[in-house]
């Protein structure tokens, strides 16, 4: 691990101790040149896990794309990193759960836009419209009026119980 501030090689570990989660491993370490502490992360990598493409061709899975496009969605709306994050992992925990190695990218789609439906309704539209190539306004007249159409049966079904 090479030293962030002055890019030496020689790096010890000071402390190791996991995350909250159990997913990841902390380790403190300290450049021998400079005496810089600095923080790393490790996490499995899970290179067994592939995506099968719409086109047909497959790649392995990329967390960081799939942040990507979660983070797209959720731009500019009021949704925390931590909460971003929490959902990066339980999708990618969802996937490796699976018997599957080769996972379909309208599969992590699905899982995405469910998550994000109950997360933030607009956040889900944005999704949508992309995941699901809107091309049309009445392509996002139909999702928005499924939307409202959920959150007036829920509204619904509360009001009943009082």
């Amino acid at each position: 691990m090479n030293c962030p501030d002055c890019g030496n090689e020689r790096t010890h570990v000071i402390d190791t101790g996991t995350s909250a989660d159990g997913t990841s491993v902390r380790r403190r370490r300290e450049c021998q040149r400079c005496s810089f502490r600095f923080t790393t992360y490790e996490r499995p990598e899970w290179e067994s896990l592939q995506v099968k493409k719409r086109d047909g061709t497959i790649e392995s899975f990329d967390r960081q794309k799939l942040r990507a496009g979660i983070e797209r969605a959720v731009e500019k709306r009021d949704v925390v990193e931590t909460t971003v994050t929490a959902l990066v992992d339980d999708i990618e925990s969802e996937l490796q759960g699976r018997e599957a190695r080769i996972v379909s990218s309208s599969l992590i789609g699905e899982l995405v836009s469910e998550n994000l439906r109950t997360l933030d309704k607009v956040a889900y539209i944005r999704f949508v419209s992309v995941y699901k190539a809107f091309s049309e306004p009445q392509e996002f007249l139909r999702e928005l009026d499924a939307v409202l159409d959920a959150e007036l049966d829920d509204f619904d079904a509360s009001d009943s119980s009082l």
